[in-house]
């Protein structure tokens, strides 16, 4: 089978032959159909490195099909023939434990169609993080980072329901699909200074919560402005990783706010993937508009640089795996 590696040097992915791999009695094998490449985790922690960085943890957002179940599966009510999604590495084949708590693999209903299907993962954190970010219906939510888990984060709020959504992004592509998608005001970091803006929104007071999902370097700074932009008694919840060094957390700034960790989830995890499967079934959450690219996985060493340096161009981007053998 072909599965995805990456090599020593920067940007040094291939497709490479190996091994299938080995059912288990708890485990379900699924041949890969579409999968989705995250810039946070792929790119800035993979892609980038210097070294060789393991099969293993090349991906995470793959849909298919079960092709063999082990006993202790198929008792868990999975059989051949299963449309799954699954947290697994891009690969054309995977084996992938059935673990319930932890939701690696899951049946997907027949109206989420397969271009949909590897957002799985990212729209039921998304349903997620919008409890926990403990917005009501009468506020303000501000979302820095209008990337694919901002966006979805974004519209999550939206389908939640608050008052007002206001986004803040670099790229224009991103400010001109966030207010497509849903956000009542999206910034341009280009053309205005967002934290005057969010103030200025807010009639001075500051957004009553809001939400930083900028990864990367460039989250050090949106942190500080997150800090700017929420008022006093108000909600500042991370979700950005990966930023290469301890954010500053200014004690004077934070005092009579409340500051919420990204993975702090109040139910458990199957309550949010059943609500995310409903919601890309029916479009309530959009992604269609933030697919801007599908590669065949014969051109994913493609795919990757556009992601690494395009960002101008694109934001989501599916590897086609049915032709690869």
């Amino acid at each position: 089978m072909k599965r995805l590696a990456k090599g020593e040097g920067y940007g040094n992915v291939y497709l490479e032959d190996a091994d299938m791999p080995q059912l288990t009695s708890r485990s379900v094998l699924v041949r890969a159909h579409t999968s989705l490449i995250s810039r946070g985790s792929e790119i800035l922690r993979r892609y980038r490195a210097e070294g060789p960085v393991d099969p293993a943890i090349m991906g995470y957002s793959l849909a298919g099909t079960v092709t063999a179940v082990g006993d202790e599966a198929r008792a868990a009510g999975f059989v051949p023939g299963d449309r799954v999604f699954a947290l697994s590495p891009h690969a054309e084949y995977v084996a992938v434990d059935v673990e319930p708590e932890r939701m690696r693999v899951r049946t997907l209903p027949a109206a989420v169609p397969w271009h949909r299907a590897p957002f799985q993962s990212l729209a039921q954190a998304a349903v997620a993080w919008a409890e926990a970010s403990q917005a009501r219906a009468t506020d303000t939510v501000v979302v820095l980072g209008q990337g694919l888990v901002g966006n979805l984060v974004m519209q999550a709020h939206r389908v939640r329901g608050v008052a007002r959504v206001i986004t803040v992004d670099t790229l224009e592509i991103r400010v001109r699909l966030s207010a497509e998608l849903g956000a009542d005001v999206a910034l341009s970091t280009g053309q205005v200074d967002a934290v005057a803006e969010v103030r200025r929104l807010t009639d001075g007071r500051g957004a009553d919560v809001v939400v930083d999902c900028v990864g990367g370097p460039p989250g050090l700074q949106s942190f500080q402005d997150a800090l700017e932009m929420v008022k006093d008694d108000g909600i500042l919840h991370l979700i950005g990783l990966y930023h290469g060094q301890p954010l500053s957390l200014d004690s004077g700034k934070i005092q009579r706010k409340l500051l919420i960790g990204g993975y702090h989830i109040p139910r458990p995890l199957g309550v949010y993937a059943d609500r995310a499967a409903e919601l890309l079934a029916t479009g309530r959450l959009a992604v269609d508009q933030l697919i801007t690219h599908r590669f065949p996985v014969e051109r994913a060493p493609e795919a990757f640089a556009l992601l690494d340096q395009h960002l101008d161009k694109a934001v989501g981007v599916l590897l086609e795996w049915t032709a690869a053998g």
